[in-house]
């Protein structure tokens, strides 16, 4: 029997709440459990998005391609939407991208901008991906996030025409998109 080979996969989802970024979890629905692929198992999230955080995760099963978007030293820019208790003061945003020391870290983190909007939102991009980074950096300067959501990875945004819970592939140029800074 001929068997053959998936190839490399690139999957674009928009994460719900309430869903882990992992491959499996034995009392948990993972991101994995969303995807109707029939080489889903080969499959990996790239980076994590907490269960409480929603919006843009991709999967693959390209560790080369996973890692360049991973690697600090690579400088890729994920940009998050925060919902805060209270509006942000401009001192805090500047603060942020001056560099803030996280509690138990001992070298400052930065992010590369931080806009705020509205309805006391923040938009925040950052380049690292430590636990719970953007929930922390706001907390270093005082600010609670009540939401979060991950609009783009490199110059790819999530795709507006997914609804909470669904993907698809991506494209061969935006396989390149993730990996060129915005």
């Amino acid at each position: 029997e001929i068997l053959s080979l998936p190839g490399l996969i690139y999957v674009m989802l928009n994460k719900p709440l309430g869903v882990v970024s992992a491959t499996e979890d034995p009392s948990q629905r993972t991101v994995l459990s969303l995807i109707k692929h029939p080489h889903v198992h080969l499959l990996h999230p790239v980076g994590r998005l907490d269960k409480d955080s929603t919006g843009l995760i991709l999967l693959t099963n390209d560790g080369q391609w996973s890692h360049r978007i991973t690697a600090p030293r690579k400088h890729v820019p994920k940009v998050y939407l925060a919902k805060l208790a209270e509006p942000l003061p401009t001192t805090a945003a500047d603060q942020l991208q001056q560099g803030v020391i996280l509690h138990g870290e001992t070298e400052p983190v930065r992010a590369s901008q931080v806009d705020i909007l509205p309805e006391q939102q923040v938009r925040i991009t950052i380049h690292e991906g430590k636990y719970h980074q953007v929930k922390r950096m706001l907390a270093a300067v005082g600010s609670h996030v009540e939401q979060l959501h991950r609009e783009q990875i490199g110059s790819l945004p999530l795709d507006p025409k997914l609804a909470t819970g669904e993907w698809r592939l991506l494209t061969s140029l935006e396989q390149q998109w993730v990996l060129m800074a915005s």
